[in-house]
């Protein structure tokens, strides 16, 4: 019976550590410089933005007035007012985007609004698209990084992508504005340090338009983004990180709004590492590929409050067991485990996050946990599956 429950407890212990491992060393990694990339001079490219946005009013305005200065002559400017019953088409138009309309109350979602925006763009195709989101702002010079990055390397491009604080702000927002730092900063720049490819986040991405063209975008999922990436990588397309550009979004305001951010964004998480690691990881070794192995040992990594809840129980089991005999092993094993994790998050903290977080928000991480629990509990008996819109906080001058 002990030998039995050793067995159980090692085998905790093992899937517990392989996701912290994994962002213990991404962490340590992002501090290593990037690898060099061939330069190779070529012809400016032919560029098309395509903005999908649904009832966006509050906040297109700002993120064109900031987009538009980017832009060459030639690029074109493409908003698709998906399902809009405000004024986004005509503040668009206003801004000198070309805008295209569609309404289908049925098949709702980004990925309905890109495919459309897509098969505006087969008229004429461009040799890079540019995907970038209504209510985010693309920092100066970023379009024209991304663009040369993407048509040099010919790979999907993916800019850093970061979630600000609001003026005003609780403590959970400081927190979770560290966990989007760590996702979407730390451990890109990890995977990229080591020579490995990126998963997608959401917006200021660049593709070539031969490798968009015929993925299937029409779909209602809520992590649209994220299996695109995967898609293209599996293709023979990995996405590639582009440190030196980067587009910021504001995390919203109002409990309702981030409670519905944060479900879509983690639901969808979760349900992608279940279905695609496997993918993934089969794939990567039949085809001999380590980048489709180092993006599913990514992708393995859950959502970084949901990773310390689990390793939390993990530990409280493992105790138990030790105390009913079994081996301590596994328990010291997840302790040393939880330690270089804590450190890990506290690097990224320090390094990457220090001028932005406060640091007596870290203290608020239990509270913050326990705000978690029902969302991570609805992924068990309320999935959402749905795509659905967080509500926008207005811009303020």
């Amino acid at each position: 019976m002990i030998g039995l429950l050793n067995v159980g407890v090692w085998a905790l212990a093992l899937v517990l550590l392989i996701p912290i491992v994994v962002l213990v060393v991404e962490c340590i990694a992002a501090l290593f410089p990037p690898p060099s990339r061939h330069e190779i001079t070529t012809t400016k490219p032919s560029v098309a933005i395509l903005m999908p946005a649904h009832n966006e009013a509050l906040v297109i305005g700002e993120t064109l007035a900031a987009l538009t200065p980017q832009l060459n002559e030639d690029d074109r400017l493409v908003v698709i007012a998906d399902n809009c019953d405000d004024e986004t088409a005509e503040i668009a138009r206003q801004a000198g985007a070309t805008v295209i309309e569609r309404f289908n109350t049925v098949e709702r979602g980004k990925g309905y609004a890109l495919d459309y925006g897509m098969k505006h763009l087969t008229i004429a195709p461009p040799d890079v698209v540019v995907l970038v989101d209504a209510d985010c702002h693309v920092e100066d010079g970023a379009i024209a990084k991304i663009v040369a990055l993407a048509h040099r390397t010919q790979r999907p491009t993916q800019a850093i992508y970061l979630m600000e604080l609001p003026t005003e702000f609780k403590p959970s927002s400081a927190i979770s504005a560290l966990a989007f730092t760590v996702k979407n900063l730390v451990r890109p720049r990890g995977l990229d340090a080591l020579g490995f490819p990126c998963l997608l986040t959401g917006t200021g991405m660049a593709f070539p338009w031969t490798q968009l063209v015929d993925v299937p975008l029409a779909s209602g999922n809520i992590v649209e983004d994220m299996q695109l990436g995967l898609d293209l990588a599996i293709a023979k397309y990995p996405p590639v990180l582009c440190r030196k550009a980067r587009v910021t979004g504001i995390l919203p305001q109002q409990d309702s709004a981030a409670r519905s951010q944060r479900t879509r964004w983690e639901h969808g998480h979760m349900q992608t590492l279940l279905t695609q690691v496997p993918r993934l990881l089969g794939a990567g070794l039949r085809q001999g590929r380590l980048d489709l192995i180092a993006l599913g040992l990514d992708l393995i990594v859950p959502p970084l409050s949901l990773l310390v809840m689990l390793w939390v129980g993990g530990m409280v089991a493992l105790i138990g067991a030790a105390l009913l005999g079994a081996t301590a092993g596994g328990a010291i094993a997840l302790g040393l485990g939880g330690g270089l994790m804590t450190g890990a998050i506290v690097l990224a903290w320090a390094v990457f996050a220090r001028k932005t977080i406060p640091a007596m928000t870290l203290l608020s991480i239990p509270f913050y946990l326990l705000w978690k629990i029902p969302l991570y509990a609805g992924f068990l008996f309320k999935r959402q599956t749905r795509w659905v819109r967080t509500e926008r906080d207005a811009v303020k001058d």
